[in-house]
């Protein structure tokens, strides 16, 4: 089965979405979230802050392991 991209449940700060990019690549929570901070500030910041919202949206929830089918 394929993993799918998906907020996490375990790693979050505010919605799961950079625990969730970390999960789908296979690093640490910690180091992508100090990268999308990097890459939000060296990009003026608007621009980070704009996709977070916009991944908080569109990537779904990671699902409770007794949940899944």
């Amino acid at each position: 089965m394929r993993q799918r991209l998906t907020r996490s449940i375990n790693e979050r700060m505010i919605a799961g979405v950079c625990g969730g990019i970390a999960q789908y690549i296979g690093w640490d929570p910690t180091t992508v979230r100090i990268a999308y901070i990097l890459i939000s500030i060296i990009s003026a910041a608007f621009p980070g802050i704009l996709v977070y919202v916009i991944l908080w949206i569109v990537m779904p929830e990671e699902e409770f392991p007794w949940r899944q089918h």
